[in-house]
């Protein structure tokens, strides 16, 4: 199937492993000129030998800690020098603390809020003029189920990954005459470090071990396994390509049937 994505620039943050990494890898094999970035150098040079073996190349790469708006700056300007523009921007990021609400204070509220909302508003002011300019641009944000159905235990999350929603549906809005889509990717429960994490919390709060929360974990989603980060990635690059143009402020969610909610 073609995709249209042929030499198109993407950057993706948060992509030396995970779901992000997924999705670079997936934009590789469409020929795509391909950013990535993370605040673990050592984690970005052990996925850079790894596109070396696969794809014959090496992305461009940059340490970016998301919290600090001149590491945004410096990734963003180092992706214009290498390849002029960037087409293709996915907004990645770790997952903010766990916590109830009185487990977290204004700290983690502030950390979280950049972490997770600052740096889509950052990436994105940053990639549009020239988009604009281009008249042609998408921007994808991976956010989370969260945003359908409340997580227990997951109140920052749950709180900005839905404020990242708000904002993409009012951008979108401004830059769709542009030729500019903007959608959201809601991943449900996938195997990543960050469910493992999760799982690694849960099953001390209850006294068992994470392969048995896990294991529960993927009796709770309809289709009683839990995805593959590459399951995401696809849906990201159907969003990235030709196909839709015309669909724009959108957020799908990708969970196998794990929200029960209609909207």
């Amino acid at each position: 199937m073609e995709h249209g994505l042929k030499g198109k620039t993407a950057l993706i943050t948060a992509s030396s492993k995970g779901i992000g990494k997924a999705v670079a890898e997936t934009f590789a094999a469409e020929g795509c000129k391909v950013a990535i970035c993370s605040r673990t150098k050592d984690d970005l040079l052990s996925t850079v030998n790894e596109f070396k073996h696969k794809f014959g190349f090496e992305p461009l790469w940059c340490v970016c800690d998301l919290n600090k708006h001149s590491d945004i700056e410096n990734t963003y300007n180092a992706v214009v020098k290498e390849y002029g523009s960037v087409d293709i921007l996915v907004n990645n990021c770790g997952g903010p603390s766990p916590g109830y609400f009185f487990d977290i204070d204004e700290h983690d509220w502030n950390f979280a809020y950049e972490q997770v909302l600052m740096s889509v508003v950052r990436f994105s002011k940053l990639v549009l003029p020239g988009m604009i300019k281009k008249q042609w641009g998408r921007i994808i944000n991976i956010t989370s189920i969260s945003v359908k159905q409340p997580v227990d235990n997951l109140m920052l999350s749950n709180s900005l990954r839905a404020g990242v929603t708000g904002f993409a549906k009012s951008l979108s809005n401004e830059v769709a005459r542009h030729n500019i889509t903007i959608n959201n990717v809601a991943p449900g429960l996938t195997l990543t470090n960050r469910l493992y994490e999760l799982a690694v919390i849960e099953a001390k709060e209850k006294g068992t071990s994470h392969e048995d929360i896990l294991s529960q974990m993927a009796k709770r989603v309809p289709m009683n396994r839990l995805a593959g980060p590459e399951e995401i990635a696809s849906v990201v690059l159907f969003l990235a390509s030709k196909m839709a143009g015309y669909v724009t402020g959108t957020t799908i969610q990708v969970d196998g049937g794990y929200v029960k909610g209609l909207l």
